[in-house]
């Protein structure tokens, strides 16, 4: 589905220039300066530090020449008063990075400006003589001389001028010691977490009272004192929520799980606009603090909400070469009644293939040929006030795959009661009447069951996650005295897993792992839109859609229970752009439980990330380790977030 896509992106007009397409700003040079010219002087730039890139770069960052290069002055006069204001910003920048004995110097044209002597009117008219002739050369010379380290490090109490003791203020949160160096970032990076050491101990005041860092020149170190007031203790206080009139105040309160006097910290307050911000209807959920306690100790807070536009309508119009063309529209409110009712209608209708996959070129078109899915689906949240959701949806389908062909009705109806923003439990009851075709033959069947699912996430993003686990599992028994023609009972369970191995998530390992189960029913008698298929995007990538398995007469038919499993290495190489070296691995099998009758299929591949607002964009190309006949020998893979 996906290959055919990359191939028009990256070969459909192999004439045009790369940044034709550069939507991302992966190709784009930096800004050269203009051309001269009698109304503007344009220069050159060029930055000496005695080859230390990193102290370059802190100078390009600081520097106005360097930012405003593309946009030159209309004159001498304005040129040289531009890098005159650069000295001090440039030798803040060396200070910043320790180094309090610098020295800079901008050669404009050949003449020297520096701090120290004025010699402004010989590089005016040094410059000058370039207008509308050639750029002016300019030079940058930094003489950062030896960096400064810290001699003493104090923090003390504010309040009783005595050091913290280590059991109060642990040196992995000052991370500040003698002998490192005297970085003003690093200072300042080290009080806030100072400050937010002690807000996580339910401390809402805590702040620093005065910062006094000493400079010694001739003893090139740095002694740094830092008071620092706690505050007092606090729990949480009253609650109130302001905005959004059009939604139910009790539908806002049933997703706040904190109640007054619990203990205050930033993380609750996190949590409580994580919660919060399911709310569909709500497109912006602030937090604000009181400035004072109240009489019992606790920390007022107020709920600033905003809402969304009630009504959502979208479509989509796909191709590829293995499902055929594709067109999918929906309709959505997400405040029905005034309580964050969600109701959605979503259409997809799409080509069958006699093999699942695009129309040939003697197929003959026919009605018969369309499949489609129609589904509408509603949420209630917040029943009476309490943590408990009402969810329903029917569905109406017809699908083939390379497999089966099916056509069936659905509806569900269910509670999901929320503990926390992380857990919650749902049950309900499940109708499915339908039909389906395989090489084993067709089942015409009644499902009714009674399905049980709990959902545990403390993951910190639902597309880019770096840190917490994932945990979906669910049994649904369909009893025969319920009016089931098949008497069965499916489970399935899914666990994914996270890991920072930085503090700033460059690095992360992730970890999912799959299993299923069909009890109660032989393979022949089970529905084959039912039963267990492995391979594909959301499985095992680098194989073919739900085609692995076991199999007859070269068919595959499916399994009773599944198992998968990948891994994936999350490597950022900058802000934006990041690779991914993954693992993945799995089946069905035709017994109950994987019994690895059947071969465990692996592929490996490699990922590219690119990290927007909304989340990475993902590009996959997976490649089969044990293929068998008939299977790719790649597959590529593009879509919004990761891959689990």
């Amino acid at each position: 589905m996906f290959l055919s896509f990359a191939c028009v992106l990256l070969g459909g007009v192999p004439s045009t220039p790369a940044g034709a397409f550069d939507l991302f700003g992966w190709f784009r040079k930096s800004e050269e300066p203009p051309s001269p010219s009698a109304s503007a002087l344009p220069y050159s730039l060029e930055f000496s530090t005695g080859g230390d890139s990193d102290l370059a770069q802190a100078l390009k960052d600081a520097s106005t020449l360097q930012t405003l290069q593309s946009d030159p002055p209309p004159d001498a006069t304005s040129l040289v008063t531009r890098a005159e204001a650069d000295l001090p910003r440039l030798i803040d920048a060396l200070w910043g990075a320790g180094y309090y004995n610098a020295r800079v110097t901008i050669d404009v044209a050949g003449v020297p400006l520096d701090l120290q002597t004025s010699r402004t009117d010989a590089a005016t008219r040094a410059a000058a003589r370039y207008q509308a002739r050639a750029l002016v050369p300019i030079r940058i010379v930094a003489d950062p001389g030896s960096q400064f380290v810290l001699r003493n490090v104090d923090i003390r109490d504010a309040r009783s001028k005595h050091p913290f003791a280590p059991s109060e203020l642990p040196q992995r949160v000052v991370k500040m010691q003698p002998g490192d160096p005297a970085r003003s970032a690093d200072i300042l990076a080290a009080e806030a977490r100072v400050v937010d050491h002690f807000r996580a101990q339910s401390r809402p005041f805590a702040k620093v009272r005065h910062l006094e860092p000493v400079v010694f020149h001739p003893a090139r170190v740095m002694d740094v004192t830092l008071g620092v007031d706690p505050g007092p203790r606090a729990g949480i206080g009253t609650i109130a929520i302001q905005g959004a009139e059009g939604v139910d105040p009790a539908v806002v309160r049933s997703f706040i799980y904190t109640e007054p006097g619990d203990p205050y910290s930033p993380a609750a307050l996190a949590s409580m606009r994580k919660s919060i911000g399911q709310i569909e209807a709500l497109s912006s959920v602030r937090i604000r603090e009181a400035e004072s306690l109240d009489s019992f100790g606790n920390l007022p807070l107020f709920v600033e909400l905003t809402e969304r536009p009630p009504r959502i309508v979208g479509a989509s119009v796909q191709y590829s070469t293995t499902d055929g063309p594709a067109l999918r529209a929906y309709w959505a409110h997400r405040n029905l009644f005034g309580g964050a009712e969600r109701l959605r209608l979503e259409g997809n209708i799409f080509y069958l293939s006699e093999d699942g996959g695009q129309p040939g070129r003697d197929d003959e078109w026919t009605w018969d040929n369309l499949g489609g899915r129609f589904r509408a689906s509603f949420l209630k949240p917040a029943l009476g006030g309490t943590r408990n959701d009402l969810l329903a949806e029917a569905m109406v389908e017809r699908d083939r795959t390379e497999g089966y062909t099916s056509r069936f009705v659905n509806a569900t109806a269910g509670i999901r009661h929320r503990f926390s923003e992380t857990f919650s439990v749902q049950g309900g009851i499940e109708y499915e009447k339908g039909q389906t075709t395989d090489v084993l033959g067709q089942i015409d069947y009644t499902l009714v069951g009674l399905p049980l699912s709990l959902s545990y996430d403390s993951t910190d993003n639902p597309l880019n996650p770096t840190q917490g686990v994932r945990l979906l599992a669910s049994v649904a028994p369909y009893p025969e005295f319920l009016g089931s023609s098949v008497p069965m009972t499916v489970a399935r369970g899914t666990a994914s897993a996270y890991y920072s191995l930085d503090d700033e998530a460059r690095y992360v390992l992730a970890g999912r792992l799959g299993l299923g189960s069909i009890v109660g029913a032989d393979l022949e008698d089970i529905p084959a839109n039912r039963r267990f298929f492995a391979g594909g995007g959301g499985s095992v990538r680098g194989y073919r859609y739900r085609t692995l398995g076991p199999t007859f007469l070269g068919e595959p038919i499916g399994g009773r229970s599944l198992l998968e499993a990948s891994v994936e290495a999350r490597i950022k190489l900058t802000d934006t752009i990041g690779v991914v070296p993954f693992l993945d691995a799995g089946t069905a099998f035709e017994s109950s439980y994987p019994d690895f009758d059947e071969r465990i299929r692996v592929s490996a591949g490699l990922g590219l990330r690119y990290y927007t607002g909304i989340g990475p964009i993902r590009l996959d190309v997976a490649v089969p380790l044990n293929p068998e006949r008939g299977d790719p020998s790649f597959a590529v893979y593009v879509g919004i977030g990761q891959a689990f």
